[in-house]
C-alpha cells in the first residue's frame, strides 16, 4: 500500500495576464504562492483484483489516473482511495495535487518511486498556467516561478523560500459559492485587460516579499504579500467587480487589514482568504474569531508531499 500527502496551495497572483494589447513578455503567467500543511489531499492505492476509485472526488481521480496509465499497460489493478481533500474550487489547488497525489501513487505501486513532480504534472494535464503547485508538491515553501515560455509544458521552478518556523497562516474561508472555475474561468481570462503590471509585480516579489521571507521580516514580508496579490487581481477587475473576487472576500480582507494583520489576500480565484501571521496563537485568534459564516483554520508552511508506504 502507498499513502501520498500532498500540501494545499495558496496563489498569490500571476505576474503576467496574457490580454489583448498588453505587449507579452518572454514568459507567459508565472508567479508567487506558497505551500500549506492544511487541509492537503491525501490518497492511497493498494493492490486489487479490478480497478476501483473511491472517496471524495473518485470520479477526478479517476480521470487522472487514466491519463497516468496511457501506455502504461502492464500496472496492475490497484484500488485508489481519496482520503482527504480540501473544498473544491476555493483557491486551495484541489486539481492539482489531487492529480499529483494519484500520479505518485501509482507510479510507487508501479515500482518507479521518484518521478519529478514535473513529470508527473505533464502526464495527468496539470500546470498548464501556474506551475506553483506543481513545484510545491515535490518542494513546499514560499514558491516563484517565471511562467513558460514558447514550448515548454510546464514553467520551470525560479526559487523557493522556506518562512520562518514560528510564522503561521490563518485560512479564512467565507460562505460564497465557489464559481470561479472552468468556463467562468476561462471568460475572465478572455476579457482580462491590458494592465503593464508585470515589471511592478516582479519587483515586489523579488526586492520585497522574497528578501523579508528570507530576513524573517513579517511586517515586510506581509505588506509586499497584500500588495502584489491585490495588484494581481487588478487585470481581471472588469469580470470580478474589483480586484477580488467577491464582495464578501473584499469585506474580509478589509476587516483583517483592520486588525493590523499584514500579510492578507486572496488565493487565486478566492474565496479562500489567507492571512500570514507571527505565530500559531494568533492565527488561532484570527481563525475563531471571525463574523458569522466564514470558516477558519490554521496552517504552517508545508516541506511538500510526504510518501508512505505499508
Amino acid at each position: 500500500m502507498t499513502r501520498v500527502t500532498a500540501p494545499s496551495r495558496l496563489h498569490f497572483g500571476l505576474f503576467h495576464v496574457p490580454a489583448g494589447g498588453d505587449p507579452a513578455p518572454a514568459r507567459a503567467f508565472g508567479g508567487v504562492g506558497l505551500l500549506i500543511d492544511q487541509p492537503g489531499v491525501v490518497v492511497s492505492a493498494r493492490p486489487s483484483d479490478s480497478w476501483q476509485f473511491e472517496g471524495p472526488l473518485a470520479s477526478r481521480a479517476q480521470v487522472f489516473a487514466h491519463r497516468f496509465l496511457a501506455g502504461r499497460p502492464d500496472v496492475r489493478p490497484l484500488q485508489v482511495l481519496v482520503e482527504r481533500t480540501p473544498p473544491e474550487h476555493a483557491g486551495l489547488g484541489v486539481g492539482t495535487q489531487l492529480g499529483l497525489a494519484v500520479a505518485k501513487a501509482l507510479a510507487v505501486e508501479a515500482g518507479d518511486p521518484d518521478p519529478t513532480a514535473t513529470e508527473l504534472a505533464v502526464c495527468v494535464g496539470r500546470g498548464e498556467r501556474s506551475a506553483i503547485g506543481v513545484h510545491g508538491f515535490d518542494r513546499g515553501g514560499l514558491i516563484v516561478e517565471p511562467g513558460k515560455a514558447p514550448g515548454e509544458a510546464v514553467s520551470p521552478l525560479l526559487t523557493r523560500v522556506l518562512l520562518p518556523e514560528a510564522w503561521r497562516v490563518a485560512v479564512l474561508l467565507p460562505n460564497v459559492s465557489a464559481v470561479w472555475h472552468g468556463g467562468r474561468e476561462r471568460e475572465a481570462f478572455a476579457a482580462a485587460r491590458p494592465s503593464g503590471l508585470t515589471d511592478v509585480l516582479c519587483r515586489i516579489a523579488l526586492l520585497g516579499m522574497l528578501p523579508a521571507a528570507v530576513a524573517g521580516d513579517l511586517d515586510g514580508f506581509g505588506d509586499a504579500v497584500y500588495e502584489f496579490n491585490r495588484r494581481a487581481g487588478e487585470p481581471f477587475a472588469a469580470a470580478q467587480g474589483g480586484a477580488y473576487a467577491d464582495p464578501a472576500v473584499a469585506a474580509l480582507v478589509d476587516a483583517l487589514r483592520s486588525r493590523g494583520v499584514r500579510g492578507v489576500g486572496q488565493s487565486s480565484w478566492g474565496p479562500s482568504v489567507f492571512a500570514v501571521v507571527g505565530s500559531a496563537d494568533e492565527a488561532a485568534r484570527l481563525a475563531t474569531t471571525l463574523p458569522g459564516g466564514v470558516r477558519g483554520w490554521v496552517a504552517r508552511a508545508s516541506a511538500g508531499h510526504v510518501v508512505e508506504r505499508g
